[in-house]
């Protein structure tokens, strides 16, 4: 079997845990979200030695619970954030074009016009706006269309039709924020980056009032280690106030606000589009994904547990009641496939809602040695990454060294046209494979497919097809290549099974165990341990769906193990 870049998997954690406790590193970036890959990748690219831990998995916090869009943000312009909008549009266009295209791809937004003369103007000139702001050569996405109240109908049927007297489509990008967190991170690796998982910071290192690295713990084994590094870049997120207390600083001031999406079965809703709509207090939107769609989301703060954010019953019905304000045949909790919360790093401000607080980023050094980066939205990862990593280097001293993120294409987009065009029929001839399984993988695993098909030559079990077109192939894969040690891993963030599935993967549950212990030799023992943990988790989020307030939401989500904290027991 062909060589695979970027490869996460035991063997590599294990000697990036040995280097980066035997050598001084340049930066030691404490984080596995998409800033902290981000920050890992930039850093690897400019010549750096370059380490990153984070506490649970690669994508399993933040980065993983998104709407699942790469956009421009068009409700910022309401707010005037002109600049955070111009430069996230960017973004989504060197992206979708360069950096991630097999994990990019165009999404279509109608907003609905009601039945006043001027929303037509006003909605109109915002959305002309975007479109401007966004022109330039390289933007793949098509140009807003105004339509009348019969085409609006006929694309969206499912909406309500006592109040629009036409509509505005225009487009964005979506993106699988999982697969792609862990793409960069890949990429990083690829680029001589150290990263490992399951590694919690217990304490930073200091001489006198300088940081000089971090104490950490190994949550797989529990043994302690010490990582020496002349700059640490703290890419926490919601966990950043956290670091910060470590060296009894003040830094930046991060708000968690919750974000709650519900998954809903494509047959539901009668649309040929994504759907945007106001609300009381922001936007809904109705996102096609993949077979479902998504509605989403609430914008909500958060004052409790931060690994496991939980949404209550009161977020539900708040999304059911915004959907149903618009659509003609109601939606109730029967029709809910998944439902999943995160948490977004807001800066803190005087502001009395999350939702009227900045989308921008910030960076700045609270001790000597410390480069905290905070803020922003996924869009926007990698100029933050830039940004949190020219201060490291600034703090490093010697000659400068320019970020180039923006010309190194993630792992799996090589030829991604090429390998589109011409890779879906033929492998699934080759293989023997259903079209649309392959579809779905090239989706996911880009020009790497043929790396992941290749397994099937070793054990013909493994072209067994799981729920979401995903092969059993895949999961030997995420350990072998991309860092999936728990079932929690391949059913929340290498597949999506954990929301896209009506059991939130229980039923794929032991298939995952079965693959993943003859990879990572667990005994029977282990295999139930994971098992278990997972159905507990299952129950525990179910049970958190049901309480009213975010108080006993959390408590009844965090009364479920951590798989990371039970397994080093």
């Amino acid at each position: 079997m062909a060589e695979v870049p970027g490869s996460l998997n035991p063997h590599q954690r294990q000697r990036a845990l040995e280097t980066m406790s035997q050598q001084t590193l340049d930066v030691l970036v404490i984080g596995g979200g998409v800033t902290g890959v981000g920050c890992a990748l930039d850093a690897a690219s400019r010549g750096l030695k370059v380490g990153l831990v984070e506490q649970r998995d690669i994508a399993s916090g933040t980065s993983s619970r998104s709407s699942k869009l790469l956009h421009g943000g068009l409700r910022y312009l309401e707010t005037r954030e002109f600049s955070l909008v111009r430069e996230a549009l960017r973004e989504r266009s060197l992206h979708t074009t360069a950096l991630a295209p097999h994990l990019v791809r165009p999404v279509s937004f109608l907003l609905p016009l009601p039945g006043r003369w001027w929303n037509r103007l006003y909605y109109g000139a915002g959305v002309l706006l975007y479109d401007l702001m966004a022109a330039t050569r390289s933007n793949p996405l098509p140009r807003h269309r105004h339509l009348s109240r019969p085409r609006t109908l006929e694309l969206a049927p499912a909406l309500r039709d006592d109040d629009v007297a036409g509509g505005i489509l225009y487009y964005d990008a979506q993106i699988d924020d999982a697969r792609h967190t862990l793409a960069v991170a890949r990429t990083a690796v690829a680029y001589g980056a150290e990263i490992a998982t399951s590694v919690r910071v217990v304490d930073l290192l200091r001489d006198g009032d300088a940081v000089v690295g971090a104490a950490v713990e190994d949550l797989e084994t529990g043994a302690r280690l010490t990582i020496s590094a002349r700059q640490v870049v703290n890419a926490t997120g919601v966990w950043n106030d956290d670091i910060h207390g470590m060296v009894r600083t003040a830094g930046l001031q991060v708000q968690a606000a919750k974000g709650v999406h519900l998954v809903i079965p494509g047959d539901r809703i009668d649309s040929k589009t994504g759907i945007i709509a106001r609300t009381p207090t922001s936007v809904l939107f109705i996102i096609p994904w993949r077979n479902n769609w998504l509605l989403g989301t609430t914008d909500t703060a958060w004052d409790y547990d931060r690994d496991h954010p939980a949404a209550s019953a009161t977020d539900i019905n708040y999304l059911l009641d915004q959907a149903n304000r618009v659509l003609a045949e109601p939606l109730d909790r029967n029709d809910i496939i998944g439902v999943y919360a995160g948490l977004r790093p807001l800066l803190a401000g005087t502001a009395e809602e999350t939702s009227q607080l900045s989308r921008e980023h910030a960076v700045m050094r609270p001790a000597p040695g410390l480069v905290s980066i905070a803020g922003g939205k996924y869009t926007t990862y990698r100029i933050m990454a830039a940004d949190a990593i020219d201060a490291a280097v600034e703090g490093l001293g010697g000659s400068p060294r320019t970020s180039r993120s923006d010309q190194l294409p993630l792992i799996g987009s090589q030829d991604w046209q090429t390998t589109w065009k011409q890779a879906g029929p033929g492998l699934a001839r080759q293989w023997d494979l259903p079209v649309e399984v392959i579809e779905a993988m090239l989706h996911r695993h880009g020009s790497q497919i043929g790396a992941v098909l290749e397994l099937l030559n070793d054990d013909d079990q493994l072209r067994t097809v799981l729920p979401g077109q995903h092969l059993a192939a895949e999961v030997v894969f995420a350990v072998r290549h991309e860092g999936a040690l728990h079932v929690d891993d391949v059913l929340a963030r290498r597949t999506h099974l954990s929301i896209e599935t009506p059991d939130r993967g229980v039923a794929s549950a032991r298939i995952v165990a079965d693959l993943m212990a003859t990879e990572l030799v667990w005994d029977a023992d282990r295999i139930e341990q994971e098992l278990g943990v997972w159905n507990d988790r299952v129950t525990a989020e179910r049970d958190a769906n049901t309480m009213v307030g975010d108080r006993e939401a959390s408590q009844r989500r965090t009364s479920a193990a951590d798989i990371r904290d039970a397994a080093s027991r």
